[in-house]
């Protein structure tokens, strides 16, 4: 008896786990294929055929860098136009706010109810960033001189601005049910499936380049074992770590004494993450974007010949653009990394804890040894993000025909995304399996006792 409850409680336990990641599964594709569908629908009032025109001359400005990221929506205007960006920027907003604001700090502490109210706090940010900049961009549509707007005036702005907005935040629901009923970060592979989706395109322009002629086989392979070389490497240093050895003292909990253990701070080796790229990309791209907005005359003025004189010596594949780009990545992966990780908070809650690490005094010491470890890391992390995000760079200059569009911040996110995804998807398979063992030992008991 014993043993057929045993079996039968295995089984069971293999059915719950296959059945839920099943149905996690699914649903994330559904979902997917749902912010697909809705990359493909138009913002009322546009004329569709005049703005892929249009936005073919985009390259090299803010609009293509954000059209990577929404998978084509902002090159067809649709509803998902600005796709998950405003969420993320009102995340950093908040993330960063909540560190150096009192009010907010302290709310930061609360533990689960904080963080509810901070993720409130970034639910309004997202609504007025997509609201300013859905209205922004039907204006900037709307003015630019190029007929996109058959009918222009306050009623396609009206209309325009709230469909960008509702359809942001659509997303940003979509992203929240996708980590709460699928598997992986929603928003993140929301973006994921963005980029994703523009590779068949750039796959099929490489391969009629190579079929008319204009691009040499050979340098096709050598495109395909950089991408596998790189790829494996991002891989690698995504799953790096430094590990500090911190040690409990034996403690005394109640009648027992509690022998000493010991455990490990874990830190990544890339603790920016993709934010430093992403921000560094903004602020280069944004002077040619306005050059494109305000800088685009027949007469240009003398502030105008500026901007657009500006504009041509940030442009993708300038000398200057990739110093800058490099120099920008760097200093942003200190800033960012400063600014959310506080080793002097983390020695005082080891202190607390009457943890310390060996050989280092609890304390302030521990903190300055955080500090410098985090110091190290950071620079190489940064140095690591700099080579991944200039190799399309280098590749550009060397041959400005190459479609490298795979690389850089783009495939940081795809690898960050799917290395998510897979630990998620294991740690779903291991919490059923977890369960399944427990009801095997109940059933194991009862018909023991039977």
């Amino acid at each position: 008896m014993s043993t057929s409850s045993a079996n039968a409680a295995a089984h069971l336990g293999d059915m719950t786990r296959f059945a839920e990641m099943r149905k996690r599964l699914l649903f994330l594709l559904g979902a997917l294929v749902v912010y697909r569908i809705g990359t493909f629908i138009p913002v009322p009032g546009i004329d569709a055929a005049r703005f892929a025109a249009f936005f073919s001359t985009q390259q090299g400005t803010l609009l293509g860098v954000f059209n990577m990221f929404s998978g084509g929506a902002l090159q067809r205007f649709s509803i998902f136009a600005l796709n998950v960006m405003p969420y993320i920027t009102a995340s950093i907003i908040v993330q960063m706010a909540s560190m150096v604001y009192p009010p907010w700090a302290q709310i930061r502490k609360d533990g689960e109810s904080g963080r509810r109210k901070l993720t409130q706090y970034t639910r309004y940010g997202t609504v007025g960033l997509a609201a300013f900049q859905g209205f922004g961009a039907a204006l900037a549509i709307q003015n630019s001189g190029s007929h996109l707007v058959p009918n222009p005036g306050g009623q396609f702005l009206f209309v325009a601005t709230i469909s960008i907005t509702t359809g942001t935040l659509f997303i940003m629901w979509l992203g929240e049910q996708m980590t709460e009923r699928g598997v992986g970060n929603g928003i993140t592979m929301i973006i994921v499936a963005g980029i994703v989706a523009g590779l068949p395109r750039a796959i099929g322009n490489t391969l009629e380049m190579v079929r008319s002629g204009e691009m040499n086989p050979l340098i096709v392979l050598l495109i395909l074992v950089v991408v596998v070389l790189v790829t494996v490497f991002c891989v690698y240093v995504e799953q790096a770590q430094r590990r500090i050895q911190v040690n409990y003292a034996k403690r005394q909990v109640g009648r027992r004494m509690m022998q000493g253990q010991s455990t490990h701070l874990p830190f990544k080796l890339n603790m920016a993450g993709v934010i430093p790229p992403i921000f560094a990309s903004s602020l280069l791209v944004f002077p040619a974007t306005i050059a494109q907005f305000f800088g685009n005359s027949p007469n240009p003025n003398a502030a105008q010949r500026m901007l657009q004189r500006v504009a041509a010596i940030l442009g993708y594949g300038q000398p200057l653009h990739v110093l800058l780009y490099a120099v920008l990545i760097i200093g942003l992966s200190f800033f960012y990394v400063a600014l959310v990780y506080d080793a002097r908070e983390t020695a005082d809650n080891l202190k607390k804890a009457g943890a310390f690490i060996p050989g280092i005094r609890p304390g302030q010491q521990t903190g300055e040894y955080i500090d410098r470890v985090l110091t190290r890391l950071t620079l190489w992390g940064g140095l690591y993000i700099m080579a991944v995000c200039l190799l399309p760079e280098i590749l550009r200059m060397a041959n400005p025909a190459i479609p490298f569009q795979f690389g850089g911040t783009s495939l940081l996110i795809i690898v960050g995304g799917v290395m998510d995804f897979v630990a998620q998807a294991y740690s779903h398979m291991m919490s059923h399996q977890y369960e399944g063992l427990m009801k095997k030992a109940s059933l194991r008991g009862i018909g023991s006792k039977k």
